[in-house]
């Protein structure tokens, strides 16, 4: 390359970010919420139970917008209290909770 020439580099935005879903609180009826985490993650119902219990809880991640909101549909048809996130860029540290 010379002097004269010059390179550019571009930012491509048109990925869908990945999103989380987190189990924020399992709720009065766990097991159901044990159930549907089951359901979600492919876990046995020992390691689901285990994960309804340690909410606030990452449960999965890496998800499309459509698939993370449909899986926190599912916990909240259970009775759970559960969101989705956008999960942050590699290197970018996320916001501490209030």
């Amino acid at each position: 390359m010379s002097d004269e020439e010059s390179t550019e580099y571009y930012t491509l935005i048109c990925d869908d970010p990945s999103h989380e879903v987190v189990l924020v609180d399992c709720g009065a009826r766990e097991m159901d919420v044990v159930l549907a985490v089951r359901k979600l993650t492919g876990q046995s119902l020992w390691h689901s139970r285990d994960l309804a219990r340690q909410a606030p809880v990452t449960l999965l991640g890496g998800l499309s917008a459509y698939r993370a909101q449909s899986a926190v549909a599912v916990l909240q048809s259970a009775g759970a209290r559960a969101e989705w996130r956008q999960e942050p860029e590699p290197g970018e540290r996320a916001a501490p909770s209030p």
